[in-house]
C-alpha cells in the first residue's frame, strides 16, 4: 500500500460542503482507505483575486492503485462533484480540486500527472495543513513539512473548522 496525500479545495457551490463531502469521498475509492484529512483553511485564492476564497485541507490515504488509476479516481470524483475542465483556466474558481500531492518518495514527471505536485512547496494551503497531519514527512528531495512550515508566509491561511 502507498501512503498517499491530496489537496482538496473549493471555492464554489458551499466550498465548505464541497470540501467535507470530498473528503467522504475519497474514502470510497476502491483499493483505498482514507487515514486522516487535516482541518479545513480559508485561503485567498490564487491568480485572479475577483473569485471567492477558497477552503482547502489535505487528506492522507493509502491505496494499492497505481498514480494513474489514483489520478483518474480523483477526476471522477471531480467531475461527480460538477468540476469542468476548461483550456486554459488553471486559477479559476472551481466547484472542486483534488490533487495528488505526493505518492510515497516516487517522482513522476509525466504531461498528465506531476508528483511531488509542481507548486505544493510554495503554498501555505497545503504545507500547512500537510503539517497538521504529517509533521515528520520527509519529501522525496529531502526537504522537510517541518521546515517548510516554519518559513512559509501564512499569507492570512486561517482555520476554519477541526476535522
Amino acid at each position: 500500500m502507498a501512503k498517499v496525500f491530496i489537496g482538496i479545495g473549493s471555492n464554489l457551490s458551499d466550498p465548505l460542503t464541497q470540501v467535507c463531502e470530498a473528503i467522504n469521498a475519497l474514502n470510497t475509492i476502491e483499493q483505498t482507505s482514507l487515514i486522516q484529512a487535516s482541518s479545513l483553511y480559508g485561503s485567498k485564492p490564487m491568480g485572479p483575486q475577483d473569485q471567492p476564497d477558497y477552503v482547502n485541507a489535505v487528506a492522507e490515504l493509502e491505496t494499492s492503485l497505481e498514480p494513474f488509476e489514483l489520478l483518474d479516481e480523483l477526476q471522477r470524483i471531480e467531475g461527480e462533484f460538477g468540476r469542468e475542465r476548461i483550456k486554459g483556466n488553471r486559477w479559476g474558481a472551481r466547484v472542486l480540486d483534488l490533487d495528488i500531492l505526493l505518492i510515497d518518495q516516487l517522482v513522476i514527471d509525466t504531461e498528465r500527472l506531476i508528483v511531488p505536485h509542481y507548486g505544493m512547496k510554495a503554498r501555505e494551503f497545503v504545507i500547512l495543513p500537510l503539517a497538521e497531519i504529517a509533521p515528520t514527512l520527509i519529501l522525496p528531495d529531502g526537504s522537510t513539512i517541518k521546515t517548510l512550515s516554519n518559513t512559509i508566509d501564512p499569507n492570512g491561511l486561517t482555520i476554519l473548522s477541526g476535522n
